[in-house]
């Protein structure tokens, strides 16, 4: 698969790798593929993301109050809510009994050296190459990836949403490159 992506996507994904293994993941996340993509200071992800009015501080601190969370995106807490569940008040509670970043993956980084990919970034790996694909690319950019992360339903997705962009955003920031 990874034989089509440009040298700056294979990057993001050894960058992916390393934001996961320093978070003491067990696994690489689409939530690490777009720390990955944020880690690339002059990469094209970073560019459309600063063309769309996001920083990367705005993503490393997005992705740190995710973690904090246990990996609950704002729209599942927003369902919990419904049936008056606070998950800020939860995350609260179990940090103040059992220290800050209790319900992150974990605690301390990971000896392993390769790491898997989870469902979500498989998908979003596999959904980047349609991406690349449907716009005529013969070449998988960082582009297709942050294009697949935000059209996946997700903690990414939602970050972004809750900024006004959409995959229709960022398809049309794509397409002006």
């Amino acid at each position: 698969m990874f034989e089509k992506f440009t040298h700056d996507a294979r990057r993001a994904v050894v960058e992916a790798q390393a934001a996961a293994h320093e978070a003491g993941a067990h696994e690489i996340s689409a939530q690490a593929v777009f720390a990955g993509l944020a880690r690339i200071e002059n990469g094209e992800a970073v560019r459309l993301l600063r063309n769309l009015g996001v920083s990367r501080e705005d993503v490393f601190a997005e992705l740190a109050r995710v973690r904090r969370r246990g990996g609950i995106s704002d729209a599942d807490a927003e369902a919990l809510t419904e049936f008056g569940i606070d998950v800020d008040q939860i995350v609260e509670r179990i940090e103040q009994t059992h220290g800050p970043g209790a319900l992150a993956q974990a605690s301390r980084p990971t000896k392993r050296n390769h790491l898997p990919f989870t469902e979500d970034a498989k998908s979003a790996l596999q959904m980047s190459v349609r991406e690349a694909h449907e716009l005529g690319d013969k070449h998988l950019g960082q582009e297709h990836l942050l294009l697949a992360l935000v059209k996946q339903r997700g903690p990414v997705a939602d970050f972004l949403a809750a900024r006004g962009i959409d995959y229709p955003a960022v398809r049309h920031a794509v397409g002006k490159r």
